[in-house]
């Protein structure tokens, strides 16, 4: 499973949702992470419909989306959403 998040340079609530990403991976085995800043990446985070940051997109390994949130979400939150991937 993919997890996408898309993120910008002065965004305090990137910082909380990096953190949260990085204990999401110390515990999920396989996870693998994609961080795109919307400044230099604006046409993945525009095919995504990313209007805010951040947003976390959860992917399967088929490509569906599993689960999509803004705002930095709660360790417990992101790790039911990565529940649902698998």
């Amino acid at each position: 499973m993919m997890l996408e998040l898309y993120t910008s340079a002065f965004c305090g609530p990137c910082h909380a949702a990096r953190a949260v990403v990085a204990e999401a991976a110390a515990l999920v085995p396989g996870l693998r992470i994609d961080e795109a800043d919307v400044a230099q990446r604006p046409d993945q985070a525009e095919a995504r419909d990313v209007r805010s940051t951040p947003t976390i997109v959860v992917t399967r390994d088929d490509g569906s989306v599993a689960f999509r949130a803004t705002g930095a979400p709660t360790l417990d939150k992101l790790l039911g959403a990565l529940a649902l991937a698998v």
